[in-house]
């Protein structure tokens, strides 16, 4: 699944591309200059978002006057139901954007450039985490730049946690520890949720996923050929979701829950923990009436491993030399700075009051990492104490993107949830061999 931040996902309002022209461009201009389309530009309605990006495309055209940059806005910035169609039909940008999870299929069907006799002039590259380049990188090839990453985490209520008696500096480490958290916190009444979770829309698959990666268990074999939800792990997740409803009743009466009504929950401080990535954070305060001071993360419990998602930037294959270089340098310029460019220029994100101090996105290593770490610590606006326990966590556990087939595999899973979660008879060992059976299915047409 995507993330839900504004500023990770670029959702725009608009088209991808003029009616009468492809998105994909002709380097070879009459003024001369390499002239490359770009998407997921922010829309006019966000008028911030769209002025910084507009500002940093206009500098890194000062800096390299022989490029051009035409940028395209859309919505989303990547539409599942559009996307294949654009790349078959040579509709696509030059340098288009892409979630994670897609890399490995747009490398199959032979629409990315190979990048990989380009990268070793890409200054920054080296610094980007390895797990995140892996990503775009299939058989030693490398297709693709990281953008963003996140992990899954555990956000909580510091003012619950207190009101149940609860240490707010010691969130719940292990599955257990959080059942027996959710109890305390739901038994202070008055409508209160000790742990929500979600059931429907695919994002109740997506949350098991996490949750079984959690336990140390996964998704699909490793070979992409098998479902491995029928484990002891995988009756784990089922079992404590089942128990924290009917045996606690710490998780509520009303289920099939999706994002927006988590949110909600967390927003009016009425729940006192959930899972998600750090970009919930100001959404929930922003849009739904919560407060920061209030507002914690942890790693994942269980210990053993979190999802990880994230986006990227592809180059269309039809691209040129000319064309793949002054793309490179221009993904450089706006997102693999540390401390500066569209997402990491902290100083003038503080001035427009966005949040500053965030624990994630976590792009580098190293000394551009304590750099970009520095930058942003100096422009906090946020209490970024109350994230420690996140990124302290987050060193030991195995991170884990989503499997292949994403999203049809959640589908298959939202059903397992939601039995467990509305019906107190509903059979566990049914329910996952069932489910086990599906995504055999998907996994052998694809």
């Amino acid at each position: 699944m995507r993330s839900t931040g504004f500023r990770r996902t670029l959702a725009a309002i608009g088209v991808s591309c003029l009616a009468l022209t492809a998105c994909g461009s002709n380097d070879d201009s009459a003024s001369g200059k390499t002239r490359i389309t770009v998407n997921c530009m922010p829309p006019k309605s966000a008028k911030v978002d769209r002025r910084f990006f507009e500002q940093d495309i206009a500098s890194f055209e000062r800096q390299n006057p022989d490029v051009d940059v035409v940028a395209h806005d859309a919505f989303p910035c990547q539409d599942p139901k559009t996307f294949d169609a654009k790349l078959a039909g040579g509709q696509m940008e030059d340098v288009f954007y892409t979630y994670f999870t897609d890399a490995r299929h747009v490398v199959d069907i032979h629409q990315a450039a190979d990048l990989t006799p380009y990268v070793k002039d890409l200054k920054s590259y080296g610094t980007v985490q390895r797990q995140l380049r892996d990503i775009y990188t299939v058989d030693g090839k490398v297709y693709g730049i990281p953008r963003t990453g996140y992990s899954m985490g555990l956000i909580y209520n510091r003012a619950l946690f207190e009101k149940a008696g609860l240490d707010p500096d010691r969130p719940p480490a292990t599955w257990p520890e959080l059942r027996a958290a959710a109890e305390k916190i739901a038994a202070l009444g008055n409508g209160t949720v000790g742990y929500a979770d979600y059931s429907a829309q695919n994002q109740g698959g997506w949350h098991f996923t996490a949750e079984l990666y959690s336990q140390g268990g996964d998704v699909v074999s490793a070979d992409g050929e098998k479902a491995t939800v029928d484990t002891p792990e995988g009756h784990a997740v089922l079992r404590n979701l089942h128990d924290m409803r009917w045996s606690d009743d710490s998780m509520g009466s009303k289920q099939l829950l999706v994002i927006n009504d988590v949110q909600q929950l967390m927003g009016s401080g009425k729940l006192g923990m959930y899972l998600s990535a750090p970009d919930n954070i100001p959404i929930l305060v922003k849009e739904k009436g919560g407060n920061y001071k209030d507002l914690a993360l942890a790693p994942m419990p269980g210990g053993q491993g979190t999802l990880i998602g994230g986006d990227g930037y592809m180059i269309n294959k039809k691209a040129s030399p000319e064309q793949i270089r002054a793309a490179l340098k221009w993904l450089d310029h706006m997102f693999l700075r540390p401390g500066k460019g569209f997402l990491g220029d902290y100083a003038r994100a503080k001035k427009t009051d966005a949040p500053v101090g965030l624990p994630e996105p976590r792009l580098f290593t190293g000394a551009a990492d304590a750099e970009d770490q520095r930058v942003k610590k100096a422009n906090s606006n946020v209490p970024v104490q109350n994230y420690q326990a996140f990124l302290d966590g987050n060193q030991s556990l195995k991170m884990k993107i989503e499997p292949p087939n994403a999203q049809q595999i959640y589908s298959v899973l939202d059903g397992a949830v939601s039995a467990v979660l509305t019906k107190k008879d509903a059979d566990i060992d049914r329910l996952l061999k069932d489910a086990s059976g599906k995504i055999d299915s998907i996994l052998a047409r694809s």
